[in-house]
């Protein structure tokens, strides 16, 4: 009797663990078949923006009287020649090789200039930049030449065709060489403002810039003869300390307007006009005679060179410079 007992036991243990592997077997699920990628809808990344390289763009340059066709690469080296000093440190000198290019696109973009209809760019100042040959450079650099038309070659090599870009499109890169703490807003020197082209602060000082501060004394005649020439209204008679009425500065310390026997002339106009270093400028009338007293050089808009410079021994590099200069930019290439 207990024999059967156990068979019946093992029978039926037998029958609950057969029940058991069918119902997990039933539970689990059935592999899934591998899915196909469906071609029609895959995404590719998009291409990378890809600059014309220096080499590829060729200019028409007005030099010394003749139209010469260059690589844009030897013709920023040129620029940079002329236009900074080869001693500056390597990012400031980048800054500028991509400042320069960035001006000489927005001038192309323009269509043609004036000025000289038959080429790209000219070697006047007071129309696009400075320019100048290895051999006249050589001449002023002496011993330092090999080292400093290599040094500016690997500049320009370094940012190929790298440009200054607002909303996408190359920029106004103007650039000058010292302020007196700030840049200033290009409206107060031109006809209207541009955002990128805003007031902001330079480290340059006289410990850095040659001539920083510069005094400059007119005779009452010579004053005279010089501002009645551009404003033939203005009213200059009687001692000097009547001519200079009411001066309105910026924020950043440049002369934005003041009053000159009655008309009415932007600091940088009077700049030109008595040929001052800058219009970061203070007047004394003597009996006979007009003071200026003059700190930094040039229009103050833009990218400050010397402040270019002390802000690449600060250890910033070009494109840090630039975007600090030139306000809500981007450094990339310029689109084919």
């Amino acid at each position: 009797m207990k024999h059967d007992v156990r068979i019946l036991v093992l029978i039926l243990a037998l029958l609950w663990a057969l029940a058991w592997s069918a119902a997990g077997r039933a539970v689990l699920p059935a592999p899934e078949p591998p899915v196909e990628p469906d071609e029609s809808k895959s995404e590719t990344a998009p291409a990378p923006v890809r600059g014309v390289p220096d080499r590829e763009l060729t200019l028409r340059v007005l030099h010394g009287g003749a139209v010469e066709t260059m690589p844009m690469s030897d013709y920023l080296v040129g620029v940079l020649r002329a236009e900074m000093p080869a001693s500056f440190e390597l990012e400031a000198l980048k800054a500028q090789a991509i400042a320069a290019r960035t001006y000489t696109l927005y001038k192309m973009k323009g269509g043609p200039i004036a000025n000289h209809p038959d080429a790209d760019a000219c070697d006047d100042i007071a129309c696009c930049k400075a320019y100048k040959t290895a051999d006249d450079a050589a001449a002023d650099w002496g011993s330092m030449a090999l080292y400093y038309e290599e040094k500016l070659a690997r500049a320009v090599q370094e940012t190929d065709g790298e440009v200054i870009l607002y909303g996408g499109e190359p920029i106004l890169a103007v650039f000058f060489s010292s302020a007196a703490g700030h840049t200033q807003n290009a409206g107060a020197v031109w006809q209207s403002d541009l955002p990128y082209l805003q007031s902001v602060s330079s480290p340059e000082d006289e410990a850095l810039v040659p001539n920083y501060y510069s005094i400059e004394t007119f005779s009452a005649e010579d004053f005279r003869s010089r501002v009645l020439a551009a404003h033939p209204e203005a009213e200059l008679a009687g001692a000097p300390e009547s001519w200079i009425g009411e001066i309105s500065r910026s924020d950043a310390g440049f002369v934005t307007t003041l009053c000159v026997g009655g008309a009415v002339l932007r600091g940088n106009e009077l700049r030109t006009i008595l040929g001052l270093r800058s219009p970061a400028f203070t007047v004394e009338t003597g009996d006979d005679s007009l003071t200026f007293h003059v700190t930094g050089y040039g229009h103050g808009v833009g990218m400050s060179q010397y402040g270019a410079n002390a802000l690449a021994l600060q250890g910033m590099s070009a494109e840090d410079i630039l975007t600090h200069y030139f306000t809500g930019t981007q450094i990339g290439p310029a689109a084919r």
